[in-house]
């Protein structure tokens, strides 16, 4: 009897440590979210016009678009962009500093 107390007694000190550690790792993980992908898609409406819209980019900032028509547009809070009325199906998004770069991908429904 003695014997197996001494392990069980060795047992607890390496699984109070882990049981410990385990619910605060769990909870810094559940609290940092990896940032989204950007990207962006390309539509045709109704009007035969064309609709490019975006997320994932960095919120508060603008990006340039080119393609067949070319310009800038800012990006709001959620990270996403929207324009529409545009000609063409090709599009090509840019971040102001360069770091990410983006083909508007074309959406069929």
């Amino acid at each position: 009897m003695m014997n197996r107390t001494r392990r069980l007694a060795a047992l607890a000190l390496f699984a109070a440590p882990a049981l410990a550690l385990g619910p605060a790792v769990a909870a810094h993980a559940s609290t940092t979210a990896a940032p989204a992908a950007a990207k962006c898609n390309v539509e045709v409406d109704s009007a035969g016009k064309y609709h490019v819209w975006g997320e994932g980019f960095p919120a508060g900032t603008t990006v340039t678009y080119s393609g067949s028509s070319t310009g800038s547009v800012p990006i709001d809070k959620s990270g996403r962009f929207d324009l529409g009325g545009l000609t063409g199906a090709k599009y090509v998004v840019k971040t102001a500093d360069g770091k990410t770069t983006v083909t508007c991908t074309s959406v069929h429904y």
